[in-house]
């Protein structure tokens, strides 16, 4: 039974339409993550949820309560902010309980469930000291255990990494979970960050432009994206788009890649059967971890193909080497080991894994 449900959602801002009939059910205790580029309308649904925002039509429900016209205070929600508004005149024990206070919860009952939120996010010591005295990635964790010992439905979290540095943000993105592990609270968080999104989220949904363009797990999201924008956006390098022409039919159909080179591929098996025709254009998918050196291959695949390329560019991250290669002009990114030795300009072999391989329609950019 879901637990969060947002029906037919729409939002207009002026003449401008926001939200698109945002259609999401979410299951108690799930971790939603709501992701895309700035101006899909992530910010103005996860305000919509929170009653900052009214909608201009369509339904939230929430454990089988319609709350769309129910004011913000009356629906049981806890918001976590970017700028983590903290109140700077009051010690940490004070903006963790300030909520419990106004609605008049006993003084032994606050303390107590102050030190409880303090535990679980380790800041027992930071108790009587001011936002002033703390670290972004202090000040962060306050919010959240302001938010945490409310006790609500359901939490919502608007970018609360975006203002911390690099290791700041692993360290409480990491926090982030073990909180979703160690309470099971319903969470609903937004970001642009894919990275985010896939540690982090138990479903995602993928926005553009006020639709949504996938609803999945972070798996179905990476490895069976619904159309070319998922399969671009989610993923760093980005999925290698190559395009091609179906050769053949039945089970000696192949797909032709780098016109002139001719090389030819098996279908991938994510392609339903019979869903693609003799001399069809497509694009095939493939994340840079499925083109690799012939050391790092994955020895169960069953499709696979041998390629010869010219390297273009040599990115090395420390744990593995990000290749860019040539053929006949149209280049991909390939991930080969660390200890692989490459030098830009340099022939190079490479094995791609069609296994994980999928293909899209270029006209209508869905998955075949």
């Amino acid at each position: 039974m879901s637990f969060l449900q947002i029906k037919n959602l729409r939002k207009k801002i002026g003449p401008v339409e926001v939200l698109k009939g945002i259609d999401i059910e979410l299951e108690k205790g799930g971790f939603l993550v709501l992701v895309g580029p700035s101006g899909c309308g992530k910010s103005t649904l996860l305000n919509s949820i929170a009653g900052l925002l009214p909608p201009t039509s369509g339904d939230i429900v929430i454990d089988n309560q319609v709350v769309t016209n129910l004011h913000p205070s009356k629906r049981d929600i806890a918001m976590v902010f970017q700028s983590y508004a903290l109140y700077p005149n009051m010690t940490v024990e004070e903006n963790i309980g300030f909520a419990l206070e106004m609605r008049g919860v006993p003084k032994n009952e606050r303390e107590e469930a102050i030190k409880v939120a303090a535990r679980t996010l380790q800041i027992e010591h930071l108790l009587k000291r001011r936002p002033s005295q703390l670290s972004g990635g202090q000040r962060q964790r306050v919010a959240m255990g302001r938010a945490l010992v409310r006790q609500p439905r359901v939490f919502l979290f608007d970018e609360p990494l975006s203002n911390l540095d690099a290791k700041l943000r692993v360290e409480v993105r990491a926090e982030i979970k073990a909180l979703h592990q160690n309470t099971h609270a319903t969470i609903v968080y937004v970001t642009h960050d894919q990275i985010e999104a896939m540690t982090l989220a138990t479903k995602i949904v993928v926005l553009k432009e006020g639709n949504v363009q996938q609803v999945g797990t972070p798996a179905e999201i990476y490895n069976l994206p619904a159309n070319i924008f998922v399969a671009d956006f989610m993923g760093s390098p980005a999925m290698n788009m190559l395009h091609g022409k179906v050769q053949g039919t039945g089970e000696g159909q192949r797909i032709v890649l780098f016109e002139g080179a001719e090389i030819a591929v098996p279908v991938p098996s994510t392609v339903a059967q019979g869903a693609l025709r003799d001399g069809q254009a497509v694009i095939l998918g493939l994340r840079p971890e499925t083109i690799t050196d012939a050391s790092l291959a994955d020895p169960a695949a069953r499709r696979t193909t041998v390629i010869d390329a010219h390297v273009t560019m040599v990115e090395p991250t420390g744990s593995d080497t990000f290749v860019t290669a040539q053929v006949k002009g149209k280049t991909f990114t390939a991930r080969t080991r660390a200890d692989v030795t490459l030098s830009v300009g340099q022939p190079f072999q490479f094995v791609m894994n069609l296994d994980k391989a999928v293909v899209f329609d270029p006209q209508s950019t869905q998955r075949l």
